[in-house]
């Protein structure tokens, strides 16, 4: 029995891996992956699927709607103000400007410094695609260098250090932790500065790398796409200053807020950082967004998809935590050698391949295992961060929403588009997860 409810829970993995491939959306993949766990580990599939309990089917969907909506809800309506205002353009166009936009490595470590700025002040992964891709498309099409190359600079801007490693970041891979760890924003601060800083060394190692080894090759734009002509809009743009201070004053607060306030004030903080840059952004750019209402409508309900795809993926994981299948490989992580700082990290990176979600890692790891590390004599701020980290290691899998949304919007596919998304992320996860525990090691 718990050898066929193992095979089970490996047969569901790879139909939600196989049905994203074939494009199916996340939120029918996964109720569909889950009655194959459900089958093969002879579960009750009504109160699987229905019940309400924490690691069943709609219980964990609906818990993690119910604890990240006002997150979701606020960052794609600010998201939706610095797109529609050209606040995002604005910013952007500065930052070419002072990097130049002859020169290819320039260019692409501007993309990056535009995606981890965007990201690091709030703006959710999947706007900040939107808002670079074009952009980028233009800029690498009059540099006429292979499309392809566009993964290591927006993938290490967007899902790397400002997700998951920076401390004040207000991602919501960094805001999970605190609700079962009691810890801030800014936890375990030194070594997650750290981690970030070899994240980025290597990735824009790897992008210099990648760059010259595509020239030699004599790759080009059409290389690997046939990309339509593109027109961009001719409009009058928010200046850097107004463009940039939402969300540096977000991030302010946050920080802030992490590191001076009251327990629960870190645990808020983000409601309050994200609420000030949207009424920031509100006035600034009252003058530059065409309809003020239609836009708070159109973040709103930007925030829909994103929720619902990363909580239907939170959910099959919760169903394969449960099953009786899960035991064995539970037991098997549990047991990897070398202490609880690396069984927490193989823990999370493969929870985040099972979902193909960072924050869906989190929340299924946090409150069922969170408790047992910090027993286990890990230092909360340790089990924060590197939890968070551990869950970007696999987080780049077919079925994951951000990667099927990269491909959708730059056309590329899963042969040209993933090898350099897989070195940069999750090459990167790794060596920054063991910076964090080796350096962890002298703080805490």
């Amino acid at each position: 029995m718990e050898l066929l409810g193992s095979l089970g829970v490996l047969v569901g993995i790879f139909m939600i891996i196989f049905l994203a491939v074939k494009e199916m959306n996340i939120i029918l993949a996964a109720p569909l992956a889950t009655l194959f766990v459900i089958v093969f580990n002879q579960m009750d599939p009504i109160s699987t699927l229905l019940g309400t309990e924490k690691l069943q089917f709609m219980g964990a969907l609906g818990n993690y709607v119910m604890s990240y909506f006002a997150v979701f809800l606020l960052g794609s309506v600010l998201a939706e103000l610095m797109k529609s205002s050209g606040a995002t353009v604005s910013i952007a166009d500065y930052i070419l400007a002072k990097m130049g936009h002859d020169n290819p490595y320039r260019v692409m470590v501007a993309i990056f410094m535009i995606a981890a700025i965007l990201t690091y002040g709030g703006i959710s992964l999947f706007v900040a695609m939107f808002a670079i891709i074009p952009l980028a498309r233009d800029l690498f099409k009059k540099l006429d260098i292979s499309w392809s190359l566009i993964q290591t600079p927006v993938w290490l801007g967007i899902a790397t250090i400002t997700m998951t490693m920076l401390p004040g970041t207000p991602a919501i891979q960094n805001v999970i932790p605190i609700q079962y760890l009691g810890t801030s924003l800014t936890a375990a601060a030194i070594p997650s500065i750290l981690g970030a800083i070899a994240c980025t060394v290597w990735g824009l190692w790897y992008m210099k790398f990648a760059l010259n080894r595509s020239i030699a090759k004599g790759e080009t734009y059409a290389t690997h796409t046939k990309d339509e002509e593109i027109i961009l809009e001719d409009r009058e743009l928010p200046s850097f200053g107004a463009s940039i201070l939402p969300l540096a004053v977000l991030v302010t607060i946050a920080i802030v807020g992490s590191v001076f306030g009251n327990e629960f004030w870190k645990t808020n903080v983000i409601y309050f950082a994200l609420i000030v840059g949207i009424l920031l952004a509100i006035v600034l750019f009252r003058s530059f967004i065409p309809n003020t209402m239609q836009a708070l409508s159109v973040g709103a309900q930007g925030s829909i998809g994103p929720l619902f795809s990363t909580s239907s993926a939170v959910a099959f994981g919760a169903v394969v935590m449960a099953a009786p299948g899960f035991a064995l490989f539970s037991e098997m992580l549990l047991g990897i050698p070398g202490g609880p700082e690396v069984q927490l990290t193989v823990l999370t990176a493969a929870m985040s391949g099972i979902t193909g979600s960072t924050s869906g890692a989190l929340g299924i790891v946090l409150p069922t295992y969170g408790q047992y590390f910090v027993d286990a004599g890990m230092h909360p701020e340790m089990v924060h961060r590197l939890a968070s980290v551990a869950a970007n290691i696999l987080t780049d899998v077919p079925h994951g929403g951000a990667v099927i949304t990269f491909l959708t919007l730059t056309k590329l596919n899963y042969k040209n588009g993933f090898k350099d998304l897989f070195t940069v992320v999750t090459i990167g996860a790794i060596i920054s997860a063991v910076v964090i525990i080796l350096s962890g090691a002298m703080f805490y």
